[in-house]
């Protein structure tokens, strides 16, 4: 089992952040500018998967890693802004190193 759960995270940040840029910035102009709606449907859809996706792992690396509340509430803000999974992602890895130096943390 991964007992780093701000790896996974991090990972599944990323790929949520992704996926919401690919919304607004391709999907959404299929829509309005060439009558493509399918293009929100489908790719609406694949991000809601992640951010649900997201919200767990943030869950779990809230129980896991002991994380306080306001830091737990600054990384899911960061999800529900544009480019926020990747200017939280340099803060993220020096929460990962500071989890991954604790003495009881196992690194497998």
């Amino acid at each position: 089992m991964n007992r780093n759960p701000i790896a996974t995270l991090r990972t599944i940040a990323l790929v949520e952040g992704v996926s919401f840029l690919l919304l607004l910035g391709v999907a959404m102009p299929l829509k309005y500018l060439a009558g493509i709606p399918l293009a929100v449907k489908t790719v609406g859809w694949a991000h809601g998967v992640l951010f649900v996706v997201f919200g767990l792992a943030l869950l779990w690396t809230w129980i896991i890693a002991r994380w306080p509340l306001g830091r737990v509430t600054l990384v899911f803000i960061g999800a529900l802004l544009p480019f926020g999974p990747f200017l939280l992602d340099r803060r993220m890895r020096s929460y990962e190193r500071d989890f991954l130096q604790r003495p009881n943390v196992a690194n497998d």
